[in-house]
């Protein structure tokens, strides 16, 4: 008791505080460790911390996290086993160290690297049912005091209530990747989104779709975000001769790099530290079927070359494993990103981007193709006022108008989101303009464009059509001439300006007699 009271009664109730939190409140193992880390530095009071933890299968160490000014960098670099934290691991015995440079089991790979300092050290292992999973160090105590005794034991305490919270969000994240795998298998079977279209330029698309679906060549989809990429991949594939197998979707932006390439490929039992058991991949999962990857743009360099080399080979290997898998798979990928400007740049691979597109397809925004806006519209009207219990039956006249007149930059996500919204506060049956509370200052600024101007322009190259058909018809024919002329008449580059097809392009030259 002598001891305890030693400690001090204030960081006894942080300490009871803090267990409590982290054996409730963390089910996410990466928050729950970064908690630990910021509690022992709130406890101890030190400059920098981080966590350490052991690979079961060849007892290595590796950063998880680390705190302080130079913490970003000391992730990355890699821990000698007869380091400091490497020797705490292996005797599972807890190390003060007031100081750190005349310790022989002292490695400065982290300090050359860093540029930061260590003067004092305390380094405590973190156990598992007696097992230590890995190590907790405090470094540079406080304004140049050492580390005693009674900073080992609460932090001792600590490391103890952390091992457990430890494994108890391990087995969580292992239930719960057994939860998400089965409903995997579920959304993979057969839930799709509603496709709806009305506009001649989606509708143009949709013939280009079905041609490309017969074949297994991968797809590359392009275009802002929120405008249906995934619609448009799903669609392919239930027009595909693998329709009647799995269709996969990986978002790249969700996931941590770390976690991308176990999600992608699989692992097999002891990999990496949190890998309790052999875990199948989407690559497998999606097996004779299609992998859709979303946000393609996100895919870390060193993931880059592994998907390059599916592409290629059709082969992969899991993490923490040699044997070679084979990936009978079609590959779909989309990105709001232009990877272009990314392969110059030197984020984006080029030979990577040169096999995802092989068929290129733009989606364009809503606000060019605004004959969806109103059965889009229509179509959110119903569902949400089957989820709201409203019986909502239609837009007045003023916000059909109202939703015509936006600009959409989040597109027909921003108007599903509208519509959700509209139906949650409105009272039925008629959704009226100011239940949409559309914020029109995100239109962009065209204050500099001279309307006036170019309506009578217009209108003095018909003078005896002045109807409103005429006048965007004859719009659209200057426009789409300008642009050809910028790209000396190279139908699949204005396409790309336009944000269309090119066979769009080829439609409106007959459809505008331009020549």
């Amino acid at each position: 008791m002598g001891e305890m009271n030693s400690i001090g009664s204030d960081k006894l109730k942080t300490l009871i505080e803090i267990d409590g939190l982290i054996n409730s409140n963390y089910s996410d193992v990466s928050a729950l460790l970064v908690f630990i880390l910021e509690s022992a530095m709130r406890l101890v009071e030190c400059e920098s911390s981080s966590i350490l933890l052991v690979n079961k299968e060849d007892e290595t160490l590796r950063f998880v996290v680390a705190l302080g000014p130079k913490g970003a960098e000391a992730k990355n670099i890699p821990v000698d086993k007869k380091s400091i934290a490497g020797w705490v691991s292996e005797n599972n015995k807890a190390l003060i160290l007031n100081n750190v440079e005349k310790d022989p089991r002292f490695s400065n790979t982290v300090q050359n690297k860093t540029g930061y300092v260590s003067r004092t050290m305390i380094a405590v292992p973190m156990r598992v049912r007696g097992q230590c999973v890995g190590v907790i160090e405090l470094i540079n105590k406080s304004e140049f005091r050492k580390f005693d005794d009674n900073d080992l034991q609460i932090l001792e305490l600590l490391a103890n209530q952390a091992g457990i919270a430890y494994a108890n969000a391990n087995s969580y994240k292992s239930a719960q990747d057994r939860i998400s795998v089965l409903q995997e298998k579920i959304t993979n079977g057969c839930e799709y989104h509603p496709f709806v279209a009305k506009s001649p330029v989606i509708l143009d698309l949709v013939h280009v779709i079905d041609e490309v679906a017969k074949q297994n060549t991968t797809i590359l989809i392009t275009g802002e975000s929120g405008v249906g990429k995934e619609i448009f991949a799903e669609q392919i594939h239930k027009k595909s001769p693998r329709h009647d197998m799995p269709f996969v979707r990986v978002n790249c932006a969700a996931l941590t790099p770390s976690l991308l390439e176990s999600e992608l490929f699989g692992h097999v039992k002891g990999a990496f530290t949190d890998a309790v058991s052999d875990r199948q991949g989407r690559f497998e999962a999606a097996s004779g079927g299609t992998l859709f990857l979303d946000e393609i743009g996100e895919l870390p360099l060193d993931l880059q070359v592994k998907l390059l080399r599916v592409l290629q080979e059709r082969k992969f290997e899991k993490v923490g494993s040699s044997e070679t898998v084979t990936a009978d798979v079609r590959i779909i990928a989309a990105t709001n990103r232009d990877l272009e400007k990314m392969v110059q740049e030197g984020t984006f691979r080029n030979d990577l981007y040169f096999r995802l597109n092989v068929m290129p397809i733009n989606i364009p925004p809503l606000r060019e193709r605004k004959e969806d806006i109103e059965p889009l519209a229509t179509f959110f009207l119903k569902r949400f006022a089957n989820e709201t219990k409203k019986k909502f039956t239609e837009f007045s006249p003023n916000a059909l108008r109202l939703l015509f007149d936006y600009y959409w930059p989040g597109n027909i996500r921003e108007l599903e989101n509208t519509i959700e919204r509209a139906c949650v506060l409105a009272q039925p049956p008629v959704i009226h303009h100011e239940d949409l509370r559309l914020n029109f200052s995100d239109v962009p600024d065209s204050s500099a464009v001279n309307y006036d101007q170019i309506a009578s322009e217009i209108a003095d190259s018909n003078p005896d059509d002045k109807t409103l058909k005429t006048a965007i018809n004859s719009f659209k024919k200057a426009y789409v001439t300008k642009i050809l002329n910028e790209t000396s008449w190279n139908q699949t580059e204005a396409g790309k300006i336009l944000g269309i097809q090119r066979t769009y392009v080829s439609r409106l030259l007959n459809e505008l007699h331009i020549r």
